[in-house]
């Protein structure tokens, strides 16, 4: 006679979709208790405008890990759009004097180029993505640092440095652009075909391939979208810092993959939310905003309360995957 419990189908189901809730939905509930926490700790903390420097801060990170979240949702990596951001402000100062749309054009075309290729060796050449993404985080470093040197700085940015620092009515155009680009993304990743194929290739490709979904299309495009939303940090960063800057960006690919995770999008692929991946991002920013208002610490521990958060983040959805299971 076998010692395992049986549980009622009922309770089972119930079970289910509670741990899959906590799966999709913890770090929004880890988010607004750092919030009360931090709001409790530091009078200044809960001031709109410091929430609002939050959030623009912490925007650049966001875009890149919209496109992090989709490939890794769809079992890969995208290492290179780190390299991708700091090439994409050297490639926006060259092009802001010709009008903030080529600004912001160069860098997203040719971020998309390189997601094309990374995507043509993973699907064609059948690399690994880790592999081919680490290749073109070290191209893209080396071709920013010979296209910029020490730095390019954008002597008029007008109307291009407006997008990336001004505002309406108190909240920065960063977040504005950070909310509709998260919404949109998510409307593509729940509410489309694309989003669905994202879903189940990163669940079981094989299947995938049996049901008929277009894998090779499906996964190219994703690393067109991550490029091209890592050459749009890149863009807006550079109007940001009014300079192109070959370092900019270091670390990003680490940090994006980081977010995604917090925000309960499994390693492994087929699981994860864009809001989710939200909240990680303002998860990083909030330790770092703390970091600052504390003032006596050095940024290093920013990276360690990081590296806590993703250990954590990891630990707990191994459990509630085996526990699903």
């Amino acid at each position: 006679m076998s010692g395992q419990a049986i549980v009622p189908a009922g309770q089972s189901d119930t079970r289910q979709r509670i741990i899959g809730l906590i799966q999709s939905r913890g770090a929004i509930a880890v988010l607004v208790a750092a919030v009360i926490a931090a709001g409790a700790a530091f009078p200044d903390f809960l001031r709109p405008g410091n929430l609002s420097d939050i959030t623009a801060a912490a925007s650049f990170l966001g875009l890149v890990a919209i496109g992090q979240t989709l490939v890794v949702i769809l079992g890969g990596f995208d290492l290179s759009v780190g390299s991708m951001v700091g090439l994409g402000t050297v490639l926006a100062a060259y092009a802001a004097p010709y009008g903030a749309l080529a600004a912001i054009a160069a860098p997203v075309a040719a971020g998309i180029l390189v997601g094309l290729v990374n995507g043509l060796l993973i699907v064609r050449a059948r690399m690994a993505p880790f592999i081919v993404t680490l290749a073109a985080l070290l191209a893209l470093k080396g071709l920013a640092v010979v296209l910029a040197g020490e730095s390019l700085v954008i002597a008029a940015p007008g109307l291009f440095g407006q997008i990336a620092n001004g505002g309406w009515f108190g909240i920065a155009n960063l977040v504005v652009i950070l909310a509709v680009a998260y919404m949109l993304a998510a409307l593509l990743l729940n509410r489309t075909a694309y989003g669905a194929a994202v879903f189940a290739i990163g669940g079981n490709e094989e299947a995938a391939r049996m049901l008929g979904l277009r894998v090779e299309r499906t996964k190219i495009l994703t690393y067109c979208l991550s490029g091209g939303l890592a050459g749009l940090a890149g863009s807006l960063l550079a109007a940001h810092l009014s300079s192109g800057l070959s370092s900019a960006g270091t670390g990003y690919e680490l940090q994006s993959i980081a977010a995604a995770v917090i925000g309960g999008v499994l390693l492994t692929g087929g699981v994860g939310t864009m809001l989710g991946a939200l909240s990680g991002v303002l998860l990083l920013g909030l330790i770092d905003n703390v970091i600052n208002q504390i003032g006596s610490l050095s940024a290093a521990y920013q990276g360690l309360a990081s590296g806590a958060f993703l250990l954590l983040a990891v630990v707990a959805q191994s459990g509630l995957t085996r526990s699903r299971a």
